[in-house]
């Protein structure tokens, strides 16, 4: 009799473990993360981005029809895909149904990560998205207009891309030159960058490439990083240099290790403020 009730209680632990595991590597965690700017234009308070970032061709149900609804539900009033939507091991057809299911949410925003040029028929894949909807930011911006002020979306390729491609410094020459001082949102998948954006003066830069360290530690943060490295530094989360702010997302998917502890798959939804934070001690 002791054996059996020994054997139903490994049982038990066995099942229960299985479940965390499964909960958090298959179970989208949605992030709401209130961000100010003193530079925000009023009429773009309250402004929801979605980002979403490093799926690497996972899927969340049939057609990603969890993702889908997670984000229909989210309300928001734009998704930023950050890089490594897909990558040279996924089998493309999950695109159109995921991509034409997002752009029926919302305006969708997306510039590559490392892995996309590791893919031999990207310029076709581009076009493609294109075709379905979606902006594709090649080291360009598009001036988002809202009761006479504007404010710009801009977005990088990662460094992986042409040799030729045109600078981030270029790029913000540009559009200051083009746009004097408006909010600029900067999509970009490098996640250690901040020094470079903050010197550039841009407001809100958004990324992902980390996966939140992979395995995360209570109170300590990431794991691993993308060089290899133990406990990087812009892990996940908020960072702020001067006057710039920088969101690292944890990620959707994986890349060579394909787990995720203390670490669920992740959906921030920015809400953007204008003005000061007065609840900030």
């Amino acid at each position: 009799m002791k054996k059996i009730r020994r054997l139903l209680a490994l049982l038990a632990l066995f099942a229960l473990a299985a479940g965390f595991v499964y909960w958090q590597n298959f179970t989208l965690q949605v992030e709401p993360v209130e961000l100010f700017f003193e530079s925000l234009p009023p009429q773009f308070d309250g402004l929801r981005v979605a980002e979403l970032s490093d799926l690497h061709g996972r899927s969340f149900g049939k057609n990603n029809v969890r993702l889908l609804r997670t984000l229909q539900k989210a309300r928001p009033d734009m998704i930023c895909i950050c890089g490594d939507l897909f990558d040279e091991k996924t089998d493309l057809t999950m695109l159109e149904p995921l991509l034409t299911g997002l752009t029926d949410i919302a305006p969708v925003y997306y510039v590559t990560g490392n892995h996309e040029w590791q893919v031999k028929n990207l310029r076709e894949i581009l076009q493609k998205m294109r075709a379905w909807g979606v902006t594709v930011l090649e080291n360009e911006e598009r001036v988002l207009s809202r009761g006479g002020a504007e404010m710009v979306v801009a977005g990088v390729h990662d460094p992986c891309g042409p040799y030729d491609m045109k600078t981030p410094a270029a790029l913000v020459r540009e559009l200051r030159s083009a746009q004097g001082n408006d909010f600029i949102l900067m999509l970009s998948h490098r996640n250690d960058e901040l020094a470079m954006w903050s010197q550039l003066g841009v407001q809100l830069v958004l990324s992902g490439h980390c996966h939140g360290g992979v395995v995360r530690l209570p109170f300590v943060g990431g794991v691993f990083g993308t060089r290899r490295e133990l406990f990087p530094e812009y892990d996940a989360g908020v960072y702020r240099q001067d006057g710039t702010t920088l969101f690292v997302s944890r990620g959707l998917g994986y890349t060579n290790v394909h787990f995720r502890l203390f670490n669920r798959p992740h959906v921030p939804i920015m809400i953007l403020r204008s003005g000061k934070n007065v609840n900030k001690s």
